[in-house]
């Protein structure tokens, strides 16, 4: 899902997903918001961007055989917002959610009830020069605690970045990307309005990767 504002050209362009959909054999789909973003957590419009999600996913199950256990969410600013939007408002649809440079925040985020009610394996990636790195941090820290994640040391990765790994209540697991070089971007995309190469660290790669491993939890 895109940021705000653009459309799901830039986020394909931006992510490089088309050419990891081809290499790896899976359907990747990019929803346009109405009048460039979505009705997020924070921001924008009041449209009802779950519904035209959920019905999305819907037909991609139904019309394109997309296996139901395997449905994954991912966006970046607006569009990760809506990752973790869409995690907690259409519980039992996706396996995992990637949020890149976007944040479990705002208004209905403060409710301690607004969390997800089944399993969402979760993989983010937060840049120190982010300014909204702090809000994004309190997200990580509010999900984590409702759902009783346990965390482990963080490990190096990359020069300064580190990866946290974390096991919740739920079995669910949440892994933090933290790159303090890094300001409110795609690591490692080619596409250089919204790119941080120098993080060393491939946020396309690295989410494939975590989503692959971790399909719904079986009921």
């Amino acid at each position: 899902m895109h940021p705000y504002p653009a459309d799901g050209a830039y986020a394909a362009k931006l992510t490089g997903f088309n050419a990891k959909a081809d290499k790896e054999r899976f359907l990747v789909a990019y929803p346009n918001g109405v009048d460039q973003g979505y009705n997020a957590l924070i921001c924008c419009g009041s449209e009802d961007d779950v519904g035209f999600i959920g019905a999305m996913t819907k037909r991609l199950v139904d019309t394109w055989k997309a296996d139901p256990r395997r449905i994954y969410a991912t966006g970046i600013s607006n569009g990760a917002d809506m990752s973790f939007k869409l995690a907690i408002e259409i519980p039992g649809t996706f396996a995992a959610i990637a949020p890149v440079s976007g944040g479990y925040i705002g208004t209905a985020a403060q409710k301690t009830t607004y969390m997800p009610k089944k399993p969402v394996s979760v993989v983010t990636f937060v840049g120190g020069l982010d300014k909204y790195y702090r809000d994004f941090e309190q997200g990580i820290k509010a999900w984590t605690e409702r759902l009783d994640c346990k965390a482990g040391s963080p490990g190096k990765i990359e020069g300064k970045s580190t990866r946290t790994s974390a096991t919740c209540r739920d079995k669910s697991a949440f892994t933090t990307y933290r790159l303090p070089d890094m300001g409110h971007s795609w690591p490692g995309s080619k596409d250089q309005t919204r790119s941080h190469p120098a993080t060393g660290v491939n946020a396309t790669d690295l989410i494939w990767e975590f989503f692959e491993a971790h399909p719904k939890a079986s009921s």
